[in-house]
């Protein structure tokens, strides 16, 4: 880890330090530790939302670090087919590979640094799997799966895909070189990433030199949380801690700082940590499963369509 980087990111754009005499750095309201589970077939993931005041999250519903694992040969999982409805996946593959099938015929193969973003809307099954080739041979599996709610008007919309390669995510340096931002969606100082949006988000990806510091500018009116991925440091200009598989949230304010411990483990020689922010909803939410909707009576339509094959039926191999 991770995929996606440079040799020196100095012959990068630069994210210029927000003045501190004009903006308002954001302190750290609250550390959690994610939960570890398992998800669909047995592969290990992080629930790293599951003990945060659904307040601070909107518009994101929940996020699962998947592994890092190490798979021997035969072990590699992913999921069997399932259904979403009424909001977005983003699919983010640090190490490893990933087949995603869907009942519409859309889908792909993503890898090392790829994102995919489906827009479920109205609603589709769904599949996503290691190739053949993984399965045989096993090796390092590594990614997150966030999900990004709908706004209602919204959350019936045809589903879609966006393939967003690594090689097109926008790779930024802090002023001093000493942090490496990958921007995946959103605007972050006057520079876009990618992906496409239907609510307001930004979501990068940032690597933190051990000892280095960035304070990054942060849209006043998103929210703001980070989760880290591998490595240590801390948050806000209180220097609160964090680590690998625990998530931060962030009051108000217009900026962000994110510091990396002087030393870090022999895992990881960076603090790796993903930074997310959006513009609130503010609407009512029903979450069951695999839908996210705005009352019981959408989701039990939700069901009953699933049921009665509206969502899609699963193609033939």
């Amino acid at each position: 880890m991770p995929a996606v980087t440079v040799d020196n990111p100095l012959t990068l754009p630069r994210v210029a330090t927000p003045d501190p005499a004009v903006t308002t750095s954001r302190p750290v309201l609250a550390v959690s530790t994610a939960p570890e589970g398992y998800e669909g077939e047995g592969f290990p993931v992080r629930r790293a939302f599951a003990k945060i005041n659904t307040k601070y999250l909107d518009p994101f519903i929940m996020m699962d670090q998947m592994g890092e694992v190490d798979y021997a040969a035969g072990e590699p999982k992913g999921t069997p087919w399932h259904p979403h409805r009424g909001f977005e996946t983003v699919t983010y593959i640090i190490d490893g590979t990933f087949i995603h099938k869907d009942s519409h015929g859309g889908g792909g193969v993503i890898t090392d640094g790829d994102t995919q973003w489906m827009t479920a809307g109205s609603g589709l099954l769904h599949i996503e799997t290691p190739p053949e080739s993984l399965v045989m041979s096993g090796g390092l599996f590594h990614g997150l799966q966030l999900w990004v709610n709908l706004p209602a008007a919204d959350k019936m919309i045809a589903p879609k895909y966006q393939d967003i390669r690594g090689g097109s995510v926008k790779l930024l340096s802090s002023a001093d070189g000493g942090a490496l931002v990958r921007l995946i969606a959103g605007d972050i100082a006057g520079h876009q990433g990618p992906g496409a949006t239907h609510t307001p988000i930004t979501m990068m990806h940032v690597s933190v030199n051990a000892g280095a510091q960035v304070t990054l500018p942060w849209r006043r009116d998103f929210n703001a949380l980070a989760y880290g991925l591998a490595g240590s440091g801390s948050a806000g200009e209180e220097r609160r801690p964090f680590h690998m598989g625990q998530s931060v949230v962030f009051g108000e304010g217009d900026s962000l700082t994110i510091r990396a411990d002087d030393t870090q483990d022999s895992r990881s020689s960076t603090f790796e940590v993903v930074l997310l922010g959006g513009e609130p909803i503010r609407e009512p939410v029903a979450h069951y499963g695999p839908f996210v909707m705005n009352s019981h009576r959408e989701l039990q339509q939700a069901m009953e369509d699933f049921h009665a094959g509206r969502l899609g039926t699963v193609p033939a191999e």
